[in-house]
Order: structure tokens, then sequence, then C-alpha cells
């Protein structure tokens, strides 16, 4: 056995000593031991021998505790209170009742469904630590497939093989504008991307969502324009923050669009325009841990679905979404 595991006592001596310690009382200590007080003597000497230290200083009344042993007493009782926490603890992590569970999320889903679910999440389930992390849909694939993540909320276009997604969100979007576009007001009524053939876009690098970005392109060209793309930026805070700087529009999903700064308008869109689609993605095994399962099924529960003007889809397995 490596040097660094070997040790001049065993755990039954540091249980001996912390009743010893207690009682301060040989023969009392044994009792509650239930050994034969010999017994109890041997194993004390054992340990101060191994330890090279005197723990204990016999007197005819009983018993007092050196410095060394009140040192030992004060490292022995953490200690052995944590080992005797073990079980406990480990039927609470089978049970799912504590854990930790790493999660990524989009722009999109903190704007939408994920706030719902964390609040729910926490209520339920307040032993279980939530490790959330802002990523692209790519980048989420990739750690999913690398079990850097447990789950991830994104926006894949192509089937995911060896994972389980469930549809969360699917929108038309509209367009964000700044209210000094001439196209802002009045915020009821629907524009024509063809009507923002002049004005520059904020989109996003498209290797993060190529089937969005295509989805985009494609809905510039049904439209009969060709897109202005002033800048590509992420995160997706960031585009709405030059949008509201007034260098740009982008799209946005009515969910998205609940509450927004006074520098910025949302119009709806008719005819051709992009659909965002959301989903929570798993890996289909190993099978999900306790608190991955607890996470997943508030996640899935169904009033804690899109925002309003959003819709929901039934889940699928490895399909495309």
């Amino acid at each position: 056995m490596p040097r660094e595991y070997q040790y001049a006592f065993e755990l039954r001596h540091l249980v001996y000593f912390r009743e010893v310690a207690r009682q301060l009382h040989f023969r009392r200590a044994a009792e509650t031991l239930a050994i034969a007080q010999p017994a109890l003597s041997r194993a004390i000497a054992q340990l101060e021998a191994g330890l090279g230290a005197d723990l204990l200083n016999r007197t005819r009344r009983g018993v007092e505790l050196t410095p060394a042993g009140r040192l030992l007493l004060e490292r022995t009782e953490p200690l052995l209170r944590s080992l005797a926490a073990i079980p406990a603890d480990l039927a609470a992590l089978a049970g799912g009742q504590v854990g930790q569970v790493r999660v990524a999320f989009t722009g999109l889903a903190m704007a939408t469904v994920l706030p719902r679910i964390l609040r729910e999440f926490h209520q339920r389930h307040p032993g279980i630590r939530l490790e959330l992390t802002e990523s692209p849909t790519s980048a989420q694939l990739a750690a999913l497939q690398a079990g850097d993540i447990a789950c991830g909320f994104f926006h894949p276009d192509a089937p995911t093989p060896g994972l389980h997604t469930q549809m969360l969100l699917r929108e038309r979007n509209g367009v964000l504008l700044p209210t000094s576009h001439p196209l802002a007001r009045p915020p009821g009524d629907a524009l024509r991307l063809r009507d923002l053939a002049s004005t520059p876009f904020v989109l996003f690098p498209r290797t993060h969502n190529p089937g969005f970005y295509d989805r985009i392109l494609a809905a510039f060209a049904s439209a009969g324009v060709t897109p202005r793309i002033a800048e590509e930026i992420w995160p997706r805070a960031n585009g709405v923050g030059l949008v509201r700087a007034g260098l740009g529009a982008t799209f946005m999903t009515p969910s998205e669009a609940q509450n927004l700064p006074p520098e910025v308008a949302f119009r709806p869109l008719a005819g051709p325009a992009p659909e965002s689609r959301l989903v929570l993605g798993w890996r289909q095994n190993p099978a999900p841990e306790p608190a991955l399962a607890a996470f997943l099924a508030v996640a899935s529960r169904g009033e804690v679905g899109p925002a309003p003007g959003g819709t929901r889809a039934r889940s699928a397995a490895a399909g495309p979404t």
C-alpha cells in the first residue's frame, strides 16, 4: 500500500478514544462501547504508540486529556461526524434530494422558459445545486456528447444522435428595432421583410446555430430581399444591446419581447419570417442520475411551459427538432 495511505491506527481506535475522552473514565466508556475494559485500555495504548504521544493522564479518580489528547479530540470529532453522515447523504443523493446538475442555456431559454423552471426547481429541490452556463447550440451539443454538461436548452435543426430532446418553444420571429427607426411605430402593426431592405441587421456567428441562421437567409430570399448584416455578435444580450444603441435591427420571438427596454420596439412580421425552436436535451446513455432526473421532471411539467405567445410540442428521442 502506498505510504500516504498507511496509518498507525484504525478507525476503531479513534472511536474508542473519543468515547474515553467524553466519559473521562475507562470503565464507563467500555460499558458504552460494549467491550471489555482491558481491550479498551490496549486499544488506547496502541493509539498512543502509533501517534507517538500521550493522549490521556490516568488518575485514581479517572482520566484527564493531555494537550495532545485535546488536539486529537478536536480533529476526531468532525471526522467521525462526517463519516456517520455518509449513509444519510448517499440515501439523499440516490433519492434526488441533493446533488449537482450542470445546465447550459441560450439567451432565448433565459428570456422565456428557463426562469420559471429554475424558480419551481429551487422550491422543490433546494438541496440540488445547478451550475448554469450560457452557451451557443453548437457548443452545447459538443458538451453533451462529451459529458461536460448534464442537459442543455438549445436550438438543433438536425437529428441529434444519442440525445433525448423535448421541444419547449416554437415561434415565428418578429423584428426588434431601435425606437429611433422610422418603422418602430405603431407597435401593433406587422412589417414585412421587404420593408426592412435598407435596415442593417445584427445577427450571430453562423457556426453557433447554423439552422436558424440559414432560416433567416431563406426568409429574406423568400421576401426577395438581400439582408444587410452589420454585425455578428454573441451572446444574445450583446446583440440586443447593439439594437438599443441604434446600430441595427435583430430578430426576436414574441415570448422574448414581453419586457423590453424603452430604447427598442418589437414589431411582428407578416409573410416570410424565421422560426425559433427551443428544446431541452440530455444524453440517452447513461440513464439520468437522480438529481438530473429531478430537474428534467420539473422542466417537462406542462405548467412550466413557454411564456404567453409560445407553443409547446411533444418530446422526441434523437429526432430532428
